[in-house]
């Protein structure tokens, strides 16, 4: 498509991972593990926490919009992954980039707001015991769920907006294995100052302060628990937030190692590691992080199980 003396781009090229073609194969079986151990391993989360009464309390419900969050997360990137390493064939249409570039903010974002709803949960939990159900009432947590979803849509809308109101020239190939929107910035021939300094607004606000809202939250954790020192009281604190502190550091720890201390260099391949992490190990991990360290997810799951075996 031509529009005055400049081609239009209306395909991209997706340039995929760093990886031997003698090696496609192995890492294909990898990628295809991971992706469906995602799928299994969160869908598992969501099921156990519909079907076992024991298990709707706010934390709870909060877990199953995360496990949710990161199964849709997952499926943004894996599927095309996928089935470019599978066909070869590394083409994307240019609305297809704009949607896969939407779904992945909407749902990144979306977690990052649900983990700071679950360091709120945590912390009346442990500081405030006795008034923990007055204060996390069914209303607020899925208010708290509402506004996440609210702010997720608005801010993914914003940026997909911006995006389109772009021009893409000469060069169609993104040096990644999805749509990241730094990288379509690169690419664009039309003024990108409007979307960069959205991006620098919004990101303090999608990132940065939820992050420091959680550190704030476990601080007066620590703090509260530390009024009253007791080997059962630290236990106590240990089992209720050490599956939401794993999440909370594996999530923030690849977004930073991946956006913030990576390097000029638009593709290398400590940043494909970061991506990967970021985007395929973090979603798979959290089932695990929260069934194998969660005594109630293992007592529900034993339930689950108890109840098949007297129905047969």
């Amino acid at each position: 498509m031509t529009e005055g003396n400049q081609t239009v781009i209306s395909w991209f090229l997706l340039l995929g991972l760093p990886i031997p073609p003698e090696r496609q194969h192995l890492f294909y079986a990898l990628f295809l593990a991971m992706y469906l151990t995602t799928v299994l391993g969160n869908l598992l989360i969501i099921i156990l926490i519909q079907l076992d009464s024991h298990l709707h309390t706010p934390m709870y419900s909060l877990l199953s919009n995360l496990s949710f969050s990161d199964l849709c997360f997952s499926s943004v990137t894996m599927p095309k992954l996928l089935q470019n390493m599978q066909s070869q064939d590394p083409s994307i249409p240019y609305a297809g980039c704009l949607a896969q570039m939407y779904f992945f903010l909407l749902f990144g974002d979306l977690e990052s707001f649900l983990l700071v709803a679950m360091a709120y949960d945590r912390y009346v939990a442990i500081c405030f015991p006795l008034r923990y159900t007055s204060i996390m009432s069914p209303k607020l947590c899925v208010g708290l769920v509402v506004l996440s979803w609210v702010l997720t849509t608005f801010h993914a809308m914003l940026h997909t907006l911006l995006m389109a109101r772009l021009s893409f020239c000469d060069n169609n190939v993104i040096p990644h294995f999805f749509c990241d929107m730094s990288a379509l910035l690169k690419l664009s021939c039309s003024d990108t100052h409007v979307n960069e300094l959205v991006i620098f607004i919004t990101g303090g606000l999608i990132l940065v302060i939820p992050f420091v809202l959680i550190v704030v939250s476990y601080a007066r954790i620590v703090s509260s628990i530390l009024k009253v020192p007791s080997a059962r009281g630290i236990r106590k604190a240990f089992s209720t937030c050490g599956s939401h502190l794993s999440v909370v550091s594996l999530f923030y720890g690849t977004v930073i190692g991946l956006y913030l201390c990576s390097s000029g260099n638009p593709s290398t391949v400590k940043e494909s590691v970061m991506a990967i992490t970021y985007t395929m190990v973090t979603p798979m991990l959290n089932p695990f992080i929260y069934s194998l360290r969660n005594r109630d997810m293992k007592r529900a799951l034993g339930r689950v199980i108890c109840k098949k075996k007297m129905m047969v």
